[in-house]
């Protein structure tokens, strides 16, 4: 799964998973472009910071437009706080959608020419919550389900110079998962829900991504990589009786 020689471009690119993805790929050899608002606060090694809103389409296509090549784009930048859906006006709900949906499109068509020219790679980075009711981030959630299917159809419509794929992400550990979990006791007991007994580490999706970028992976398009550890046990599991029926009815 060796990249060497290739330049990729992480959105997002300057902490958690997106710093993760970028790691990932400069050990795989390939020269790595992170874009974000602002600058990391950890170096990254082996790569080159260029700031940029991925919302601003005219920021977008001077910096592909400055590229002299393009191999691997990851469509990683996004997010959004928990919010209610009555806690907000619709505007709000849409800022979300245009960072996790339209933007990943707006970069991937800057990107375009290039990554035809090279026959490239587009790993997009989806969510757990675009598969499954998102209390609190209905909008995220819906728009990260948008992603899947916007990348099965430029898989289609990219064919074959660029193949585009999606990773399906669960829980990660990262700086912000306080913020999500709480303390240490809150993010162990998140991780024990998880099948594999643990949040992902951002070089786990790192190397996901690399893998779906690389070669070992050049009859793979329009997929989606689950990367969650093994996924949620269902509530009702838990709940129901029928595995463990009261004493009284246990054969003898």
């Amino acid at each position: 799964m060796e990249l060497d020689g290739k330049v990729a471009v992480v959105t997002g690119g300057t902490r958690g998973v997106g710093a993760g993805i970028a790691r990932a790929l400069v050990r795989a050899g390939a020269e790595v472009v992170v874009c974000a608002r602002r600058p990391p606060e950890v170096p990254l090694p082996g790569t080159e910071f260029v700031p940029l809103d991925v919302r601003d389409a005219h920021a977008v296509g001077r910096l592909f437009t400055a590229l002299p090549r393009l191999d691997v784009l990851v469509n990683n930048a996004g997010g959004a706080p928990h919010r209610l859906l009555t806690e907000a006006g619709a505007d709000r709900h849409a800022r979300v959608v245009e960072l996790n949906l339209l933007a990943p499109l707006t970069v991937s068509l800057a990107a375009y020419e290039h990554l035809r020219r090279a026959r490239g790679s587009i790993v997009m980075i989806g969510s757990v919550s675009g598969g499954r009711p998102s209390p609190g981030t209905a909008a995220y959630g819906a728009a990260k389900a948008g992603l899947e299917s916007l990348a099965r159809s430029m898989a289609v419509e990219w064919a074959p110079g660029i193949r585009v794929n999606t990773l399906v992400v669960g829980m990660v550990r990262t700086e912000l998962s306080p913020l999500h979990y709480g303390d240490e006791d809150g993010i162990a007991a998140v991780a024990r829900t998880v099948p594999l007994g643990r949040l992902a580490e951002p070089s786990d999706v790192g190397g996901a991504a690399v893998f779906l970028a690389s070669d070992a992976a050049a009859y793979i398009s329009g997929a989606s990589l689950l990367v969650h550890g093994g996924g949620e046990r269902p509530a009702f599991l838990d709940a129901a009786t029928a595995c463990h029926p009261p004493a009284a009815d246990k054969e003898s």
